[in-house]
This record gives structure tokens, sequence and C-alpha cells, in this order.
């Protein structure tokens, strides 16, 4: 199974986003969205919800413990 990291990272992609754009959608600096990207940190749980609801993702597919999206 994929991690939060690698994910987010494939739906960001998929989306055709920067991670300048996707920082802005998530109302944090650039380098706090990258650290969740390099595996170096995670977003609160109001945010990964935030995250799951924007790409119309379940949470444990969001975070790797599922591999169905919904």
């Amino acid at each position: 199974m994929a991690k939060f990291s690698e994910r987010l990272r494939e739906l960001r992609k998929e989306r055709g986003l920067k991670q300048k754009e996707m920082a802005e959608i998530c109302g944090i600096k650039v380098r706090s969205y990258q650290q969740y990207e390099y595996d170096e940190n995670y977003p609160t749980v109001p945010g990964l919800v935030s995250l799951a609801d924007y790409f119309g993702v379940s949470l444990d597919y969001l975070m790797g413990r599922k591999d169905e999206r919904t």
C-alpha cells in the first residue's frame, strides 16, 4: 500500500497542480506542503479531512490504508 505522501503527490499530479497551488488551496506555506509530500510531516486532522474532501477520496485511501478511493 502507498503511503500518505505518495498518495498526496499522485492526487495532486492527477489534477495537474503544482505544489505551490496546493499550498494555496490548503492555506499553508509551500514548505509546509512540501513536508507532506516528502514524508516529513502530516497535516492536522481537519487538514486531512479537507484534503480527502477536495480530492473526493476516503481518509483510508488518502492515508494508504485502502486501495479503493471511496
